[in-house]
């Protein structure tokens, strides 16, 4: 049996995973929804996913200077405790994300932060593309609406593909490390500095 966009949708939306995490347990469980959402719960995904509501006002700051020291990034992750904040694994987290941040140059943390103004903008120019080549309206609505995914995907840094894994968005990193560590986490704010650039 074959995974279909519509079982991953039903999975993502019993246990709030991830297209990939859901796609995976689908494949490994015979296209069963059931079976794959306790797979999930083994993983602790379905967990991770319950403990993104929990609020995290702890963590630490860690920075990231690329080599040639022509690029250097900040990043603020928290987590719930001050135990947690300490641990070797959330150091790690926080340190590749930090190097993600300096390889794929995000702008934004999440979609929610991309302005209207500026999707708005982005969908007037898609939009302007795609009539001066002749295809229909519907056609057009269609294919700005993937654009703007695809623009969420390239400008969100929880939408990015992980820069050492392709197969898993930031977004998927980090709860991964939530189901490991027990506890909510979050990326609060970060800032890139490069030499020349304002």
């Amino acid at each position: 049996m074959k995974v279909t966009p519509e079982m991953v949708k039903e999975l993502r939306k019993t246990t709030g995973a991830g297209i990939l995490a859901c796609k995976n347990a689908l494949v490994n469980n015979d296209c069963n929804i059931d079976k794959a959402v306790e797979y999930l719960r083994k993983q602790g995904v379905v967990n991770a996913v319950k403990k993104m509501s929990r609020e995290a006002n702890q963590g630490i700051i860690e920075s990231y200077i690329h080599p040639g020291s022509q690029l250097g990034i900040m990043v603020e992750l928290n987590c719930e405790t001050d135990f947690v904040a300490r641990t070797v694994d959330f150091k790690e987290l926080a340190h590749e994300i930090a190097m993600h941040i300096a390889i794929a140059s995000p702008k934004y943390i999440k979609k929610e932060d991309v302005s209207n103004e500026i999707i708005d903008k982005e969908k007037e120019i898609y939009t302007e593309q795609m009539k001066k080549s002749g295809k229909p309206d519907k056609v057009i609505t269609n294919i700005v609406e993937g654009k703007i995914r695809k623009y969420y995907k390239e400008v969100c840094l929880l939408e990015q593909e992980y820069a050492r894994d392709s197969s898993v968005t930031v977004q998927e990193l980090i709860k991964g490390f939530i189901a490991k560590l027990g506890e909510n986490i979050s990326v609060r704010r970060f800032a890139r500095f490069k030499i020349g650039e304002e």
